[in-house]
């Protein structure tokens, strides 16, 4: 995830940002309060890590993943009951 201060860093080394994309930068939402998380913001939040996420949303019958394409997000709130639910992972 980038911070603002990454935005300026990237500046500073001459990358090109459109407008759109340091608004989207700049604007941080907390992890609880977003509906579906990447792989990576999930890994974070639930201190997981990405490899055993990977693993556990390859399953057919994983209730908490949602792919967007090629593109795995975690449902958080339904990630959360799975865990509860869990003794071990």
């Amino acid at each position: 995830m980038l911070l603002p201060t990454d935005i300026h860093q990237r500046k500073k080394r001459g990358a090109r940002m459109s407008n759109s994309s340091v608004k989207k930068l700049s604007y941080n939402v907390p992890l609880w309060h977003k509906p579906n998380l990447s792989i990576e913001e999930a890994s974070i939040y639930s201190n997981i890590g990405t490899g055993k996420l990977y693993e556990m949303t390859e399953k057919q019958d994983c209730p908490f993943v949602l792919w967007i394409g090629s593109r795995r997000m975690i449902k958080r709130k339904i990630f959360e009951e799975y865990i509860a639910n869990q003794y071990s992972i």
